[in-house]
């Protein structure tokens, strides 16, 4: 079975289960097919998340039964640090954010803080400077790079 005709079923079953298909891929590793399969949502995932997902997921390639040959199934997630995309920003007002811009703002370019606001053209995020806040707007067509980051 070709990937591309088990990515719609796998789409579906994730999607039931409140998760999007960032990423499927068949790669050998020695002598063993794997399918790798990453995982994305809004909310962090975690360790149980993963097993449950991997669950269903075997189930449904049981039945459909893609490969001639043996396989491993590896599913796994963006990770805490995981990559946005602009487009779905807003999903991630509230969050601690890593941003790298083209262009320096403020003579910045790298700035971690808690993005506060998106609209159409900009963004917003809220960061500290010793013991004050400080708040920094950029254009979105100004991002380099934009991820969440973990605050120590």
């Amino acid at each position: 079975m070709e990937l591309e005709a088990l990515k719609k079923p796998i789409e579906s079953k994730l999607s039931e289960l409140g998760y999007e298909l960032y990423l499927l891929k068949s790669r050998k590793e020695g002598k063993n097919l794997v399918l790798e399969i990453v995982i994305d949502r809004v909310e962090p995932i975690n360790m149980n998340d993963i097993v449950n997902v991997s669950n269903v997921l075997n189930a449904l390639l049981d039945e459909l039964d893609p490969f001639e040959e043996p396989y491993l199934l590896d599913v796994s997630s963006l990770g805490a640090e995981k990559p946005l995309k602009v487009e779905k920003l807003k999903d991630y007002i509230g969050s601690y954010i890593h941003l790298h811009m083209i262009n320096p703002v403020d003579g910045l370019n790298i700035v971690e803080g808690t993005l506060e606001n998106v609209d159409d053209e900009k963004l917003t995020i809220s960061y500290k400077v010793k013991t004050r806040v400080k708040q920094l707007s950029t254009l979105l067509n100004n991002i380099y790079q934009i991820r969440l980051a973990i605050k120590f």
